[in-house]
C-alpha cells in the first residue's frame, strides 16, 4: 500500500511528520508523501524518518488555488528541489494571509457571542500552521459542537457563516512552482470544485493546459463510482492519476492511512510510481 496524500501538525494533521512515518510503517506502506498545506516545514523531518523506516518517502504540498466556487486546491508531489526554491519563498505570503483568514473567522464567531481566542487555537496547533480544522477542534472543546464535522457542516465550510476565503494563486502559477522545485502538479479531491461532470472535464483540460499533470481521481470523499470516473477523466486527457487518503489523524477522524474512496479500499503501489 501507499498513500499520496497526508498531513501533519506542521499544518492541521494529529500527528507529527515522524509520527505519521511510524504510522504508515505500522500500517504496511511501502511509500508516502506528506502534503501539509501551504507549508514544507514537515518535510526534513518527514524524510529522516521515512529513511529509517525503510519507506520511500515523496515530498508534497497541498496548496490553495484561487477559485469562484468550491474549493481548488492543488498537490505538490515528488518536489525534491524544494529547498531555496521560487515554492519556498512563495509560501511566506500564503502563510500570512491565512493568519489574517483566522482571525478573521475568530471575529466572526465573536460577533456571534463564542468567545475564542487566537492563543487557543495556537495551543492546538502546536505553534505550527493553523487550519479550519483547528478551529473546528476548538468548537468540539467548547462544546459548540459535537464533532469537528459537524463544525465545518455548521459553520466552516464555504457558505456557511464562518467561512472566510483566503489567498490563493493561479492554476498556472501553482503547477509552475511545483515543477520549479521538481515536482508534479496534481488537482485535490477535483469534487470540491463543485461542477457538473461536463464542467468539470473541460475544467480539468483547461488546467492540464496550464501545465497541471495529474489529478486525484482516489479521494476518501468520493464514492468508488465518483473515483473511477474521476479516473476516466484523467486517462482520456493524457493525464496522471493520484490516490490518497487525505489522512488528518484525529483532525477528521475516519480516514485511514493508505486507504481512499468511501469504501477504504487500500491503495495499490503502483498509484506512486510516476511520483518516485
Amino acid at each position: 500500500m501507499v498513500d499520496l496524500h497526508t498531513h501533519s501538525t506542521q499544518s492541521d494533521g494529529s500527528l507529527t511528520p515522524a509520527r505519521l512515518i511510524s504510522a504508515a510503517k505500522e500500517t504496511g506502506l511501502i511509500a508516502v508523501a506528506l502534503t501539509d498545506h501551504d507549508t514544507l516545514s514537515g518535510l526534513p523531518e518527514a524524510e529522516k524518518a521515512a529513511e529509517e523506516a525503510g519507506i520511500r518517502f515523496i515530498p508534497g504540498i497541498e496548496l490553495n488555488i484561487t477559485y469562484s466556487s468550491g474549493e481548488f486546491h492543488m498537490l505538490g508531489l515528488g518536489i525534491r528541489q524544494w529547498q531555496g526554491s521560487s515554492l519556498e519563498q512563495t509560501l511566506s505570503c500564503l502563510q500570512q494571509d491565512r493568519t489574517r483568514r483566522n482571525h478573521a473567522i475568530l471575529d466572526a464567531m465573536r460577533k456571534d457571542g463564542i468567545n475564542a481566542e487566537y492563543s487557543e487555537l495556537q495551543a492546538l496547533a502546536g505553534g505550527k500552521i493553523i487550519g479550519r480544522p483547528h478551529v473546528a477542534r476548538l468548537l468540539v472543546v467548547k462544546k459548540i459542537v459535537k464533532n469537528t464535522s459537524q463544525a465545518f457542516q455548521r459553520y466552516l465550510k464555504k457558505g456557511m457563516p464562518w467561512y472566510v476565503p483566503r489567498k490563493g494563486i493561479s492554476v498556472e502559477e501553482a503547477a509552475g512552482l511545483i515543477h520549479a522545485a521538481g515536482g508534479l502538479a496534481v488537482i485535490a479531491h477535483p469534487l470540491s470544485l463543485y461542477l457538473s461532470w461536463g464542467a468539470l472535464a473541460r475544467s480539468v483540460k483547461t488546467c492540464r493546459d496550464q501545465g497541471v499533470d495529474g489529478i486525484e481521481a482516489w479521494h476518501s470523499n468520493a464514492s468508488p463510482r465518483e473515483c473511477t470516473r474521476l479516473e476516466g477523466i484523467a486517462r482520456d486527457l493524457g493525464m496522471l492519476v493520484s490516490a490518497g487518503s487525505d489522512f488528518h489523524g484525529q483532525s477528521i477522524p475516519g480516514r485511514r492511512l493508505g486507504c481512499t474512496c468511501e469504501d477504504g479500499r487500500p491503495i495499490e503501489d503502483s498509484f506512486a510510481a510516476p511520483f518516485c
